[in-house]
Order: structure tokens, then sequence, then C-alpha cells
């Protein structure tokens, strides 16, 4: 991509940012890898549409089908400076880092043992995932039977981790789980 000596304006910049610095931009290009965003303080990049980047994961903490569920190009946004990548010269940033995490405030209120109504969202092989509480899914591994995703469920927490922000779930009583 090119070193300090070809592009030295690019790299004083990226050089200077620190992490959670908070940068504002507009979408410029949303590609299957990520998103690109030109940063109103950066200068252009040689190659790409913007110096800043978004993998998608770190676009949202909610669960989505496409980049452009969450951002359109020509959206302004901000995003939090995660680290400069030498490689592509770019700013790697994270929109959802500025954004509160669901999974946190859930688990601020929620015990194990707690029952939920909940709806499916995705069926996998390892399990079943149900949304509990918006942008909050829980995997649950033990057979339900016959369900689609849509379908409301009775489910118990059985598990949390807040570092992982990992929900383990398990069926709630036959007598309620389905709807």
């Amino acid at each position: 991509m090119g070193g300090r000596a070809e592009h030295p304006q690019l790299w004083a910049f990226l050089e200077a940012l620190h992490p959670g610095e908070l940068l504002t931009g507009t979408v410029a290009a949303i590609e299957r890898f990520g998103v690109f965003v030109a940063l109103d303080d950066g200068p252009a990049h040689p190659v790409f549409p913007g110096v800043g980047f978004v993998v998608y994961p770190e676009l949202s903490w909610r669960r989505f089908a496409a980049a452009t569920d969450v951002v359109q190009v020509g959206a302004r946004v901000s995003g939090e400076f995660l680290a400069f990548d030498t490689t592509n010269l770019e700013a790697r940033l994270s929109l959802r880092a500025t954004q509160p995490d669901p999974f946190q405030a859930f688990a601020d209120t929620t015990t194990t043992g707690r029952q939920l109504r909940g709806r499916v969202t995705l069926l996998s092989p390892v399990g079943v995932f149900v949304e509990v509480a918006d942008g909050v899914e829980g995997l649950v591994r033990e057979p339900i039977g016959e369900i689609r995703v849509g379908d409301e469920l009775t489910v118990v927490v059985t598990g949390m981790d807040r570092v992982g922000r990992k929900l383990t779930l398990a069926p709630g009583p036959p007598e309620c789980s389905r709807a």
C-alpha cells in the first residue's frame, strides 16, 4: 500500500489518532467485507474511498442481514477509533462502540433462572437463537420440537457471560413454551 515516505500526510494523520477517540465522517462505500468512511478531518486515501474502515461486526450490537440495514452511502456517522491498520493505511472504527450495549443493560436486570418470552430469530446446527429483549439473543441448545423462525417461546435463563456477550437459555415449562 505504501510506506511513510509515499504517503507522509496519511501516516501522520493515522499515527496521531488515539484508541477511543471519536471520529466523524461520511459513509463513502459499502463492500462485502466492510464499510469505508471518508473522515472529516482525514486526508484522502490513495486507493480506497475513505481512510476510515468498519468491519461488519463493529457496525451494530444487533443482528442484521446487510450493512445497508445499518448505514447508507452518504450517511453521516461517528465511530470510535480502534486501531491503525498499517497494511491498508486505514483507521479501524467501531460504530457500535458509540451506542449502549443492550446485552449489558439486560444483564444488569436479569438473573439466572428467570423465565422470559422471546421470538425465534435463527435455527442453526448448534441450537435455536431466541431474541428475549431488543438486541439481546440467547442460545437454546436443547431440542424444542417443531419450531420456525418467528415463533414465540418461553425460555429460562441458564447462564450469562458478560464479557463474551453470551446468553444461555433452556426451554421453558412444556405447558407454556410455545405460543
